[in-house]
């Protein structure tokens, strides 16, 4: 009998199951890597649509490709954002809101505040005394100067104390403003041993009426300015006696703080 040949054993196959997590990490390594390069482009819009793509492709539409679920806080967070044109940032730059709010506002507390020196002089029947002018870099009060002064000098008259003293009370509910205290003369020469000229005339009744004012000790007398212009900033003719008498006066100036924004703001004219 022949004998059986005696078969040797088969050899065992490798074991490849380690192939499957293998391609699976490489199929991941793949889409980050793509992921970096989506978040390295400018065309943010594309990458949001490949990594919403992958994202179902792979993970179900959630997982490490879900773009909508990035932190915000993470670089490259905001790709999905559009971004502002340089333009669209300069108009709507804060400062310049804030700066046309502010303004607004001045106009308004200045408008508030001629309001009531426009009541108290009609109260008072001093219309032909006073006025009042609101305009792209002020307010000014007008006075004429023989409401506050007898001729040729620069005490201010006991019974025109109670005027600064009105002037006075209304100024300080607005602290924040620069005021300027200006005294002005007529072209006609001094005449008398206390003056020597117009310059000196004008300056003392500007320095004076500021110092009634600042007897208020709610206002701040660091915002407060004398000036004297003398005979040199007339706002009438000085060849007649009515233009003379307009030129004779003191000036409160209160100085707008955004002049430079109120092209846009309106102007308010003489009262009374």
């Amino acid at each position: 009998m022949k004998k059986a040949k005696k078969h040797e054993p088969h050899e065992e196959h490798a074991d490849e199951s380690w192939l499957l997590p293998y391609s699976d990490l490489m199929t991941l390594l793949l889409a980050l890597f793509i992921v970096l390069f989506g978040m390295s482009s400018i065309d943010a819009g594309k990458f949001e649509q490949m990594a919403s793509a992958l994202s179902s492709a792979l993970n179900g539409g959630s997982g490490v490709l879900d773009y909508s679920s990035m932190n915000p806080e993470t670089p490259g967070a905001d790709l999905g954002k559009k971004k502002e044109q340089p333009e669209e940032i300069t108009k709507k730059s804060p400062n310049q809101i804030t700066d046309a709010q502010m303004a607004q506002k001045e106009q308004e507390n200045l408008e508030k505040l001629k309001k009531r020196l426009d009541q108290y002089i009609s109260k008072n029947g001093l219309s032909d005394q006073l006025n009042t002018k609101l305009n792209q870099s002020e307010l000014k009060i007008t006075i004429s100067d023989n409401a506050l002064f007898s001729s040729g000098r620069a005490d201010v008259k006991p019974e025109s104390r109670s005027l600064a003293k009105a002037i006075s009370s209304m100024l300080q509910e607005f602290p924040e403003y620069e005021v300027v205290v200006s005294g002005h003369t007529d072209n006609i020469p001094i005449s008398n041993n206390q003056y020597k000229d117009n310059w000196d005339l004008s300056a003392d009744r500007a320095l004076n009426f500021l110092k009634i004012l600042l007897l208020n000790t709610q206002l701040d007398p660091s915002k407060f300015t004398p000036s004297g212009y003398g005979e040199y900033h007339p706002i009438a003719s000085n060849d007649n006696n009515t233009g003379r008498a307009q030129n004779r006066r003191v000036e409160v100036s209160i100085i707008r703080k955004y002049q430079s924004n109120n092209t846009n703001v309106k102007a308010v004219g003489e009262g009374n």
